[in-house]
This record gives structure tokens, sequence and C-alpha cells, in this order.
């Protein structure tokens, strides 16, 4: 992503961000769903995390329920997620590319 051109700080403008994320709000379907609604995002619903810093945290997902990255991810697949493709993805890989994924994410 590219910061706005015009911001209260010169250093600030047209920088580029690798936040990785869309910031978009997506349908995480029934296995992460929380039955909270936040403004026009229903309880299935919920804004693609950054990953910056990914690496130094405890715990995963909106609630906190894993501290196993790859659990985490797993968790994103369930009945009508938008991430059920990228989760088959995911788990398609040979054990290696997994673990170069997870050591990726680690190092954010």
């Amino acid at each position: 992503m590219q910061t706005a051109p015009v911001m209260n700080s010169a250093v600030l403008q047209n920088r580029s961000v690798n936040m990785f994320s869309d910031l978009l709000v997506h349908d995480m379907g029934a296995g992460l769903a929380d039955g909270i609604s936040q403004g026009a995002a229903g309880p299935r619903e919920f804004r693609t995390t950054p990953l910056w810093g990914v690496g130094q945290r405890i715990f995963f997902l909106h609630d906190g329920r894993t501290a196993d990255l790859n659990e985490a991810i797993t968790a994103h697949a369930s009945n009508g997620s938008e991430a059920n493709a990228v989760v088959g993805a995911f788990n398609a890989l040979p054990v290696t590319d997994k673990q170069a994924v997870l050591n990726f994410l680690r190092s954010l």
C-alpha cells in the first residue's frame, strides 16, 4: 500500500507500507463466527488484520483462541469461508514449503 500524498508529516507522504493486508472485510464462515456484529460487518465477517508483528504475537485469531500459527491458518477454513481455497492451497503444500511460510510469518 501507499500512504497518502498529503499528510501532516512529510516523512510519511507517498511511502510504501508492507502491512500484508488488504484491510477489507471478509466472510470467514461459521468456524470463526463470534455472534458479534460491528457496523455493517456481520458475525462471520472480519477485517483483515495486517500481518506486521505477527511473529511477536502470542495468540492468534480475533479471539486469541490459538497460540499456533498453523492452527490459525487452518481455522480459517469452514462452511462459507472466503479463505477455503487459500487454506486448501496451504494444506496442499509440501511440508518444507509450509514450514517456509510459517518461518516467513514468524519473521514479520
